[in-house]
């Protein structure tokens, strides 16, 4: 059990400090845009449900592949926040909530955003890569694969799962959840298991991008490793109060002469 514990502590205890410090300090104010992006999931949930507001969701956050280029880019920010309808919301909340909160108090909310955004770009994309590409090969989708509605943060959630284990060090996490989506799409070959794929593989190179460039710093700190906030003041040495020291030996007290 022992052995246990400590192979747990030295997986995520990283993780567990650089979570747990901003949450007992600031508790749910720690985690702003995560709070935000629950709150826009289920409104863009309740609305896409009502007969007047299903077209307004579709048209402003539904991706497909066979949509244009620009049109899919425009939509690509809220489609991470539109659920999808064949699935139960409350995962897709959830998912928001644990993986999108770790990451926002781990990384600060616009890192977030930006892995986020980087892996559902990359899925995006693959769809029209593997769509070209045709049903003949590994990396191929066939091109009914065109018509289906990309939504939903499911790649979002799986790459920023695996930069928290990369940056953190929790490399068996990391290395678990890429296992988990080579195995969905080998059980289940789908567009969206592919897609979360190539969102993995866009973290990926993120994460190497990141490793070259704090190896080019020197043996400083780590990159991609917790900093000090913006316009903190870096820790200095307390000054000590002067005190008065009673003549000694070598302090003898001179005194004039009265000639």
């Amino acid at each position: 059990m022992n052995a246990v514990a400590r192979w747990a502590r030295a997986e995520w205890g990283p993780l567990y400090e650089a979570v747990s410090v901003p949450l007992v300090r600031r508790r749910w104010r720690a985690v702003p845009m995560t709070l935000a992006a629950v709150c826009l999931t289920s409104v863009t949930q309740l609305v896409q449900n009502q007969a007047w507001g299903y077209g307004p969701v579709q048209a402003l956050g539904a991706v497909r592949a066979e949509d244009p280029l620009g049109l899919a880019l425009l939509r690509t920010p809220l489609s991470l926040f539109v659920p999808a309808l064949d699935l139960p919301v409350w995962g897709a909340l959830a998912q928001i909530l644990l993986v999108f909160g770790i990451a926002e108090l781990c990384l600060g909310w616009w890192r977030t955003l930006v892995i986020a955004y980087a892996a559902t770009l990359a899925g995006t994309l693959y769809a029209r890569v593997g769509i070209a590409l045709g049903p003949g090969g590994p990396f191929g989708l066939p091109a009914a694969d065109a018509l289906i509605v990309d939504t939903g943060p499911s790649a979002a959630v799986v790459g920023l799962a695996v930069f928290l284990g990369w940056r953190y060090r929790a490399y068996v996490t990391a290395g678990a959840v890429i296992v988990a989506m080579v195995v969905e799409v080998l059980l289940k070959d789908n567009l969206a298991g592919k897609e979360h794929l190539a969102a993995i593989a866009a973290v990926l190179v993120l994460c190497a991008v990141a490793e070259t460039r704090g190896r080019t710093r020197g043996p400083g700190r780590r990159a991609g490793g917790p900093r000090p906030r913006h316009g903190a003041r870096p820790a200095t040495k307390p000054r000590g109060r002067r005190t008065a020291h009673a003549p000694g030996p070598d302090r003898a007290p001179q005194f004039r002469s009265s000639d």
